[in-house]
């Protein structure tokens, strides 16, 4: 271990382990440890002996429950936007080499106390029941702008330079009611806050189409008596907490079922978006279900998960209208966990920290933060202007 590399990466959480990739791809001598006796950091993945251990205590889990090998549950489960950034972030690593990947059965929104289909289409907006007749009509309007939207013909702007005019002003003008507005931003757009609504419209646009991408400073790290020596140290918030603050709280339910979520079409792997003003919170509630068609669970389980931005110090009450969705339920795991960011200056100290994980259930917000690292470490943005189409060709064909 006596040498010294450009980069040492601490931890092997998944923020980690991009930001590694992407600095070996690009040339850097890099140096990946970890401390723990197992891989994942906050993002591991446990079997229900691990899972039972963690949440419950040292007494076994029961047997109705299944073998626990077969159980493989990731502390921070997350969907990846088909068209979003990590995709191609993956893409330029070539870790998309190594992976298979499965489609979603259905994205959901909590209106109204019901569950609806996310509507992605103009054509599945006037099939929604989540809008009245005229409503729709208005609705389809919006979508076909979105969906005809281009940054560089000026004509697909009607007259609206989305830089300029916010996402208020652009929902203004095709008169939408304030439940339609809601799952748009949160559940279409997946913002955590109403803060958009008064920011330029061409994120929101963007993320639509998406939907439809001596001195201080670190020198080396010191492991079972030798040191390796570089000129960055990358880490998570864990490794170094002298230099991150507080900033949050997550609270979260893992639960077991023996039955798909209710009034979601049976799907294997769903998400739902329960947005905060449907149930006057502060922040919206997210469901992540999957099941035994994706490896991570016995033959007819299903796992799901329920997290928000906690507001309380009981999650059994504050989940309870995310829980309340699922049915019934075998066994149910709580939890809050603190959501941490740098406060140091790694200009000054050569230390690159990574956020924590939100309660969102998407990786667009987990990625921004490592691009943001990335661009800190190196000087430089990313391209990640990959063709998707083309890329996809070409691994068809080696295979």
């Amino acid at each position: 271990m006596d040498e010294e590399y450009d980069v040492i990466v601490l931890g092997t959480g998944l923020k980690e382990c991009i930001i590694s990739g992407l600095l070996s791809v690009d040339g850097l001598k890099v140096l990946h440890m970890d401390r723990n006796d197992y891989y994942g950091g906050e993002s591991s993945s446990l079997n229900l002996a691990k899972l039972w251990k963690r949440f419950k205590g040292n007494d076994s889990p029961p047997e109705h429950l299944g073998v626990s090998k077969e159980y493989n549950v990731d502390m921070v489960p997350k969907f990846m936007m088909a068209n979003g950034a990590l995709v191609r972030v993956l893409i330029h690593t070539s870790v998309t080499k190594y992976l298979n990947f499965k489609a979603v059965d259905g994205s959901f929104v909590y209106n109204n106390g019901k569950i609806h289909k996310v509507p992605a289409t103009d054509v599945e907006a006037l099939k929604s029941n989540l809008m009245g007749l005229f409503e729709k009509r208005r609705a389809r309007k919006f979508f076909i702008y979105v969906q005809d939207y281009e940054e560089e013909d000026a004509k697909s702007h009607e007259g609206l330079d989305l830089t300029k005019v916010t996402t208020r002003e652009v929902i203004s003008k095709y008169g939408l009611e304030d439940d339609t507005v809601d799952f748009i931003g949160h559940a279409l757009a997946l913002h955590r806050d109403d803060s958009y609504l008064d920011e330029p419209a061409l994120d929101t646009v963007k993320r639509m189409k998406v939907e439809f991408d001596e001195s201080g400073k670190a020198y080396g790290v010191t492991s079972e008596g030798e040191t390796a020596k570089c000129k960055k140290v990358v880490c998570d918030p864990s490794y170094l907490p002298e230099k991150v603050k507080k900033v949050g709280r997550v609270a979260r339910a893992i639960c077991i079922m023996k039955h798909p979520i209710p009034d979601t079409k049976d799907s294997h792997s769903v998400q739902i978006i329960l947005p905060k003003k449907q149930l006057k919170r502060k922040s919206d509630m997210y469901v992540f279900c999957c099941s035994y068609a994706h490896n991570v669970a016995p033959k007819g389980k299903f796992i799901a998960f329920v997290s928000t931005e906690a507001e309380t110090d009981k999650p059994e009450i504050e989940l309870k209208p995310g829980i309340d969705l699922l049915g019934p339920v075998e066994e149910t795991f709580f939890d809050i966990y603190d959501r941490y960011e740098p406060i140091n200056n790694p200009e000054e100290d050569s230390c690159f920290l990574t956020n924590s994980y939100d309660a969102s259930t998407h990786f667009e917000t987990t990625v921004k933060d490592v691009l943001s690292l990335y661009n800190k470490i190196t000087g430089k943005e990313l391209d990640l202007s990959v063709d998707l189409n083309a890329a996809s060709a070409t691994e068809q064909e080696a295979a």
